[in-house]
């Protein structure tokens, strides 16, 4: 894979994995209009080893606060971030469960509905449908500090969709977010910190593959797409932020029901 690809597959990751609009379906229309391959799994795990820098940069504050819950905790203002710490790590393991356990026993199923193009094209469409929803329940102002078990449990079950290629995992948790009567940031900024143990799990598993690359000498376009997706995810992210603090998110459900319909469309054109 030559630098130049990387880079542009890199910044394909980092936009869509935090931009509601999802990087699988993204990754089929570029792939059929300008004939890039999907990359293979070692630079895969690189990218979303940018995108998990991404998260940390762009939301430092909580992920230190992540890191203080593995604290032991003690009396004063310092025990009372260790407890905050610890709360947020048990939503954040709480809304993970549900997909990692539908991923291992459907892996096979859902590693087949990445075949089909006509599918991620669908499921865009349905993306956009599920944003365009959630954005008619936002009336709430709850705050990730005032939520429960059970609004991270929800949030989680419906995440478990994203793991179909097309269905966009921020829009996913996100709309869950905004159905629980959080607002349009918090329920973003739940939705950043809810990839983190996703992305941290995938690279931690294939690492040694990353190390025999690099050994191999292929270092450089693995370099360039990780640092392509960590700017672009950072700017993903924050780009988010402030949109979804003044404007509506049924912009994103225009743009994928408009790529959804654009998958379906062009393989009979180009065929």
């Amino acid at each position: 894979m030559s630098v130049w690809k990387a880079v542009l597959l890199g910044v394909i990751q980092g936009l869509t994995e935090f931009l509601p609009v999802s990087s699988s379906g993204h990754l089929v229309l570029f792939g059929t209009l300008f004939g890039l391959e999907e990359p293979d799994l070692t630079f895969d795990v690189m990218v979303h080893l940018g995108t998990l820098l991404a998260v940390v940069a762009a939301l430092r504050h909580e992920v230190a606060l992540l890191f203080q819950g593995l604290r032991p905790v003690k009396p004063g203002p310092l025990g009372e971030q260790v407890r905050a710490g610890r709360r947020l790590l048990s939503l954040l393991i709480i809304g993970t469960l549900p997909a990692a356990v539908v991923g291992l026993v459907a892996k096979d199923f859902i590693e087949q509905l990445f075949a089909s193009v006509s599918f991620v094209g669908v499921a865009l469409i349905v993306t956009g449908s599920l944003l365009w929803w959630a954005e008619g329940k936002v009336d709430g102002n709850r705050t990730v500090e005032e939520m429960r078990p059970k609004d991270a449990l929800e949030i989680g079950m419906l995440q478990v969709l994203a793991l179909a290629p097309g269905i966009s995992r921020s829009g996913t948790t996100i709309s869950g977010g905004l159905a629980r009567g959080f607002t349009r940031s918090e329920a973003a900024r739940y939705s950043f910190l809810l990839s983190l143990p996703v992305i941290a799990g995938a690279v931690i598993l294939q690492i040694e593959d990353v190390i025999a690359a690099f050994a191999g000498g292929t270092w450089a376009p693995l370099l360039a797409g990780t640092v392509a997706a960590a700017l672009s995810g950072f700017a993903a992210i924050q780009g988010l932020l402030r949109l979804v603090r003044h404007h509506s998110l049924r912009v994103f459900s225009y743009y994928t029901w408009a790529v959804g319909l654009l998958v379906l469309i062009l393989p009979r054109f180009i065929i």
